[in-house]
Parts: C-alpha cells; sequence; structure tokens
C-alpha cells in the first residue's frame, strides 16, 4: 500500500488498534452499550466536522454535505436517549490536516461495516432503529473518492508530518471519548 495512505496507514496503526479495542469493550446489542458508543462517536466527531467546516473542508471534498454525519449520529442518540457531550472545540486546521482527520473519519467508515455485520443478531428494536450513523454513506464510493483525492494530494514532507500528526489526534479523540 504505497503513497499517502501506506504511510498514513503505518504511522496510526497502534492508535487505530487501541482504538478498536476500546470500543469492542462495548456491548453494541445492548442499548446501555450502544447508547454509550454513539455517545462517545459523538463527542469527537462532533468538534471535529464543526472543525473542519471551519478550516473550508467544502473547498476540499465538494461532496461534504453528503460526507458529514452530524444529523445522522444526533438522530441516533435522539432514538436512544442518549446524550450530546462534545469533547472541546478543535482549533483550525489547514488542508494537511483536514486530510488526515479525513483519514481517519472516513476509514471509520469500514468499521462501521463491521459493527452493521455484528448487529444483525440484535433484538433490540430501540437499536435497530437507530443505525443511521453506522450506516451512513452506504452504497457511496465515498471511501474510494477520499483516497483519490488523497493521493492526488501534491504534499510536501512539512505536510505530510501534518497529515500524519492530525490524524494520531483525531484517534486520540475518539480514545479520549471512548474511555470517557
Amino acid at each position: 500500500m504505497p503513497g499517502l495512505r501506506g504511510k498514513l496507514k503505518t504511522a496510526t496503526e497502534v492508535a487505530h488498534r487501541s482504538l478498536d479495542a476500546r470500543f469492542a469493550s462495548y456491548d453494541l446489542t445492548r442499548l446501555n452499550g450502544y447508547r454509550r458508543f454513539l455517545e462517545a462517536n459523538a463527542a469527537a466527531l462532533l468538534p471535529l466536522e464543526t472543525a473542519l467546516e471551519k478550516s473550508g473542508v467544502a473547498d476540499v471534498f465538494a461532496d461534504w454535505p453528503e460526507r458529514s454525519r452530524r444529523s445522522a449520529i444526533e438522530a441516533d442518540l435522539e432514538a436512544t436517549w442518549g446524550l450530546v457531550n462534545p469533547l472541546p472545540d478543535v482549533a483550525p486546521m489547514n488542508r494537511a490536516e483536514m486530510l488526515g482527520t479525513m483519514y481517519v473519519l472516513e476509514g471509520s467508515r469500514l468499521g462501521a461495516k463491521y459493527m452493521m455485520r455484528h448487529l444483525a443478531s440484535c433484538q433490540e428494536p430501540r437499536i435497530l432503529s437507530a443505525t443511521r450513523y453506522l450506516r451512513h454513506g452506504e452504497g457511496w464510493p465515498l471511501w474510494r473518492t477520499f483516497l483519490e483525492t488523497l493521493e492526488r494530494e501534491p504534499v510536501t514532507a512539512e505536510g505530510e508530518a501534518g497529515m500524519i500528526s492530525a490524524a494520531e489526534r483525531t484517534f486520540a479523540m475518539f480514545a479520549k471519548a471512548a474511555g470517557a
């Protein structure tokens, strides 16, 4: 896996595995566990999406309105009686930092597919009616088009370092929220 994707994957592998392990401890088939999962994701996602928007992510991804999962997770939280308690605001980002952050957010859709398969055995109707966040983007080529944008990006060594740092910070935000 050459290129920026490979570098991001390698640089964030430990943080990614650690976050997956944290989220694996949530029992998604029980309402309380699923609600906590949504609350943790929203705590990190909401300030990250706000920072991306303030930084001009729509200039990088014209389809940003279709990529944003804010309304999906808020609807799922409402359906599960969850609370929105976002982490503190995130500082504005430059283009490389936006791409590093988007690497984590867009990549999480791949994990969401796995979680939806896990929920197939769930019998809790409130959970089954609150999967907008996990299903967001199904059938759309969001990961593929993100990777196309990433690989076309002319990046300096400084930009690459900023991209990796932003991806690591994004994983850290989700880990912090998952540990709360």
